[in-house]
Formats: C-alpha cells, structure tokens, sequence
C-alpha cells in the first residue's frame, strides 16, 4: 500500500482558519472533503520548502510558518498518510483557488461543523482545544 509524506498549514488570520474544500477525485472518502491546504513532500525538500512551495502552486499564496503543530498517521482504505501540520501567517490576504474548489475562514470553535477528511480531524479537534 502506497504512503505518502505530506504536509499542511493551518492558516491563521484575524482568529479565523482557512479551510478549504477538495474538488472531486479519485477516491470518493476524501472527494469534496475539507483540508487544510498542503501537500506531497518531494525529495530533497524539507517540510517547510514543501509547505511554503504547495500553497504557492495550489493557492498562490506566500506564508510564513510559525511552528510545527500536529503530526498524524492516518490509513485510508487505499493508502496511508503522515501528515505534518504547521502553524501558519498568510503574507497577504488574497488567494486563488487552483485545485480546490472553495474555502472558508472560522473561528475554530466552528471547524467541526465543516466534513472534513479523516486525517485532518485530530488537527480539528486540537485546534479547537487550544484556540
């Protein structure tokens, strides 16, 4: 079974979280689930190039990663994940959906009314925690 490395920001602005929503694909359990924005991480690159490189591709935003939050193993019917979470600061306050196919900004006490995808719900529920 295939794993993947992969890494996501938790984006936070004014006390909000961006949230964004997966489009369609090829495994209907994470199709149109929401995430936090993020991606493969490739050779040679640590988790912070990919991070800062995956939302540039994904939403053309710059970052600033703050610290690392939450990592999660998480196995999936047709594959597993470890995905590193890191606390984020957008440097400016417009993005383009490229892959998604829309977002929210919450409060993190409202993150969970959102469908999230399996791996990204513990993230969920210790952002709500601690925020």
């Amino acid at each position: 079974m295939k794993h993947y490395e992969v890494v996501a920001a938790i984006i936070i602005d004014d006390d909000k979280v961006l949230c964004v929503q997966r489009n369609h694909g090829k495994y209907d359990y994470i199709s149109l689930k929401y995430e936090f924005p993020g991606g493969k991480i490739e050779p040679d690159e640590t988790k912070e190039q990919a991070l800062e490189r995956e939302l540039l591709e994904e939403l053309d935003l710059n970052i600033e990663i703050e610290r690392e939050f939450l990592t999660v193993n998480h196995q999936y019917p047709d594959f597993s994940v470890t995905m590193h979470s890191f606390i984020c600061s957008a440097l400016s306050s417009t993005l383009n959906l490229k892959e998604h196919i829309a977002f929210k900004w919450l409060n993190p006490e409202n993150l969970s009314v959102l469908d999230w995808a399996e791996a990204d719900l513990p993230i969920v529920s210790k952002l709500i925690k601690e925020y």
